[in-house]
């Protein structure tokens, strides 16, 4: 009786076969037409690409609105009169900044887990199956928070609930940037932050139309606001096509031709070649075999991927350090000021709409300018509002012209932040990292982003808190600092991926080209079997 080839035999003589069609002829024709399809013919030639990108990112959508609720509910008079476990000596109750900070670290333990539970999950079986799992896991999870009767339901609810956001913040990068051509990718990766924006926009109009309703559904119909969206993105996802990426590193070509096939719209005057576009995919993935140590964790931090795992990180913790923790207490420098809570909560909605603006403009900005100038920028902008900010903090404290001045501020330094470091990390991350370890760099960036969340969850109230440090706006001089550091890693280590495929990014960094030669280097990926390249010597 013949002996049966397990599914790893079988793949690995699909594999061999390919390899024996493929011509380099085919991949360099499709890179070439990477480079010139314009943004208007993609918008022609990948409408289903974009339409199951934005699928996938609706994901984030959701987690906006989820994690901007709980810290918004402390506000709430209900919300405080159930869960409150500490008078407020004004004959009413508070949360304590303890279980506050308990809630929010325990949220961001639960994304931690889940992103390196997806960092394999997503390997193994794929983007699509990863979702829809998860999806389902939220609508499950969603029931102990909706119930809690006590602050340590919600607390687990928070913890639990955190695996399955952990899940969509790689989920999402990744397969946006898997589906994109090189043209679209920068929009369809920077959209990712834009969710982020429409989700705490959404969060804080539906927080600011409870706000004088005295009852329990002031806070439980926000929380069951987010049983809507896993029914829709589940019943789309059903319908969208696996990463081909992901299918050629598992071998199984014809199913990426499939794949490719379902995310292009043909047009007669459009040349388009599906066979070739999988030449490419498996091109890129020879070559990432060939020059990275493997795919699991720690290959992140050896060879050629430690230098792509730091600019992935360092972009990612950015986000965090460069000050954007005080945006979200732009409402309290209001109501120092003299405004009233609603009237405060209407200013946290303009800011969030300045922030959607901001992330649009990236877009035209990035094509333009690219993502190096740009973040460098942003950074230097940031660097000076904090600046002023924080010698704000010194004015008389009796006076609320300052208190207006600081809320003002931190609008614009909304809008900045969402139109440079913002939407600009979130294509860095996506397009820095080999396409073998984009998973797994993409959450071990994103976790230490989460730690630097820790870290700012744990400092800001005190830093705030009239009882604590009480910095105030003086806090703007902490961040600045950081801010600094940051445009100067930057100008150094930060290189420019603008119109370069997944393969030339490879060769770029196989050869060590400088953070500031990679814009004017010529690379030919098939010009030896690590590919070719030709420093300008005459870049800076």
């Amino acid at each position: 009786m013949a002996s049966k080839e397990s599914p790893a035999e079988v793949e690995a003589v699909h594999d061999d076969e390919y390899k024996g069609q493929v011509h380099h002829a085919e991949a360099s024709a499709a890179t070439d037409r990477e480079h010139t399809l314009t943004f208007r013919d993609a918008l022609r030639l990948y409408p289903k690409a974009i339409g199951f990108s934005l699928l996938f990112s609706t994901a984030i959508i959701m987690e906006g609105y989820d994690l901007a609720l709980i810290g918004s509910f402390y506000g709430y008079k209900s919300f405080r009169d159930k869960y409150g476990n500490e008078p407020d000596g004004e004959g009413g109750k508070v949360i304590s900044a303890d279980w506050q900070t308990y809630i929010q670290v325990g949220g961001m333990c639960g994304q931690i887990i889940g992103l390196y539970l997806n960092g394999w999950v997503s390997d193994a079986i794929g983007y699509k199956k990863s979702m829809i799992l998860s999806q389902m896991l939220m609508i499950a999870l969603i029931f102990i928070v909706f119930f809690a009767q006590n602050l340590q339901t919600i607390l687990a609810g928070q913890i639990l609930l955190g695996v399955p956001w952990g899940v969509f913040q790689t989920l999402t990068l990744a397969y946006a940037s898997d589906v994109a051509p090189v043209v679209l990718r920068p929009y369809l990766t920077a959209y990712v932050n834009l969710c982020w924006v429409i989700g705490q926009l959404i969060s804080a109009g539906v927080l600011r139309g409870f706000l004088n309703l005295d009852s329990e559904w002031s806070y439980r119909i926000p929380f069951a606001i987010q049983w809507v969206w896993p029914p829709f993105i589940i019943l789309g996802t059903l319908f969208a096509p696996e990463s081909p990426w992901w299918l050629v590193r598992m071998g199984r070509h014809d199913e990426a031709k499939k794949a490719v096939q379902k995310l292009v719209s043909p047009k007669p005057d459009l040349e388009f070649d599906a066979d070739a576009q999988v030449a490419m995919i498996h091109a890129t993935n020879e070559l990432e075999k060939s020059t990275s140590a493997g795919t699991n964790y720690w290959h992140c931090f050896m060879r050629t991927d430690l230098r792509r795992t730091e600019i992935a990180s360092i972009t990612y913790v950015a986000q965090a350090m460069c000050g954007s923790v005080l945006m979200g207490y732009s409402v309290q420098f209001y109501e120092r000021a003299g405004l009233s809570s609603n009237n405060s909560f209407t200013f946290n909605i303009i800011q969030y709409a300045v922030g959607a603006v901001g992330v649009i403009l990236s877009w035209f900005l990035m094509a333009k300018l690219g993502r190096r100038t740009l973040y460098i920028l942003g950074t230097f902008i940031l660097f000076v509002i904090l600046i002023v900010v924080g010698g704000l903090g010194f004015a008389d404290t009796s006076n609320p012209g300052p208190s207006w001045a600081v809320g003002s501020l931190l609008i614009f330094y909304t809008f900045i932040y969402d139109m440079a470091v913002g939407p600009v990390c979130y294509t860095i991350v996506a397009e820095i990292p080999s396409t073998r370890l984009k998973a797994k760099t993409i959450v071990l960036a994103r976790n230490f982003n989460n730690m630097a969340g820790l870290i700012n969850n744990t400092l800001m109230p005190r830093m705030l808190g009239v009882n604590s440090w009480n910095w105030g706006a003086k806090t703007g001089l902490f961040w600045a600092a950081f801010c600094l550091l940051i445009m100067i890693w930057a100008f150094f280590r930060l290189p420019e991926p603008k119109d370069r495929t997944f393969g030339e990014l490879d060769v770029l960094f196989e050869h060590k080209v400088s953070a500031r030669k990679f814009a004017s280097t010529h690379v030919d990926q098939f010009g030896d079997d690590k590919g070719a390249v030709q420093v300008d010597a005459h870049a800076k």
